[in-house]
């Protein structure tokens, strides 16, 4: 349903609905934390722009209320639906943005994502972070550098992404450890190994979030993808993905999380081809290089 505002209020309710947000932004003047103040009254501020604006009714506000209760309810170890709630607005993705300012040709941020998990078990250079999980082979290599070109030794380079199934491990069973892997760059900042082909999937819209994108005719779907997150004690963390080239869903990704500088040629190679690790697979396979440039540590 659609809210016309009502720009015809008259002056004395005006003047109510702005007494009380003086006196809510006045309630923070004690608090002791400058950043923390500045917050709470940004955020009453645009709160009640927003019910001001709308004509907010009681029961939308009611609607809202509940729509948050039931985020919480189905939201658990594995599952965080405020997260995706915050994806499909866009607020990642902006956070992402305030947070990553472009610095010369640093490879791009992105958005997390709500499905990492800390003990992805750890693969050497070359290895398998698959294990096991349904899809199309993917030989996945590069290099990370900084942005002079210097390469970064022992990089930490997390990698995770879902199944053809579109489902990641965690979705399974919280245990489970497939399609997921940490692993470190050589000497050179070189990295490689085996991954899965990405494939587009939906976020998960059996919740609140998947029912807010089917009532406004949105569709779940992310783009293909594979998740980064690479770290190094000289350099800016960054958390990013890899997009296949040619994917329809990119531009229409519903957390908004593509990048051009992002989107790299996946080329598929027929089954019996010689891998770079010197091994012919009896399936098709396909081959990717993503070189990783981090931008230098925030200063402390």
């Amino acid at each position: 349903m659609t809210t016309t505002p009502d720009t015809a209020v008259p002056p004395d309710q005006v003047q109510r609905e702005q007494e009380l947000l003086d006196r809510v932004v006045r309630s923070f003047d004690a608090c002791e934390s400058p950043r923390l103040k500045q917050l709470m009254v940004a955020l009453v501020e645009h709160v009640h722009a927003f019910v001001r604006e709308t004509r907010l009714t009681d029961a939308e506000w009611r609607t809202a209320i509940d729509f948050l209760t039931r985020a919480g309810h189905i939201t658990d170890d594995v599952r965080q639906e405020f997260i995706l709630l915050s994806d499909v607005l866009g607020a990642s993705m902006q956070t992402v943005n305030v947070n990553n300012v472009a610095y010369e040709d640093a490879t791009e941020a992105t958005v997390f994502g709500p499905f990492f998990v800390e003990d992805a078990p750890h693969v050497e250079l070359g290895g398998d972070v698959s294990f096991g999980a349904p899809g199309q082979p993917c030989w996945v290599e590069g290099t990370v550098t900084d942005t002079d070109g210097n390469p970064l030794a022992g990089a930490r380079i997390e990698v995770w992404e879902a199944d053809e199934d579109g489902l990641y491990d965690v979705q399974y069973d919280a245990a489970r450890r497939s399609a997921r892997g940490h692993l470190f760059s050589d000497a050179d900042g070189a990295y490689r190994f085996w991954g899965l082909t990405p494939t587009p999937y939906p976020i998960p819209d059996d919740g609140p979030v998947g029912q807010l994108l089917a009532a406004v005719g949105r569709s779940p779907l992310r783009a293909s993808h594979l998740h980064f997150m690479v770290s190094h004690e000289d350099a800016r963390t960054l958390v990013t993905h890899v997009f296949p080239e040619g994917d329809p869903i990119g531009e229409r990704d519903t957390v908004f999380g593509v990048k051009q500088s992002l989107v790299k040629r996946f080329e598929h190679q027929p089954a019996g081809t010689p891998t770079p690790d010197g091994r012919r697979l009896d399936v098709g396979w396909s081959r990717v290089r993503f070189d990783i440039v981090l931008a230098p540590a925030p200063r402390p």
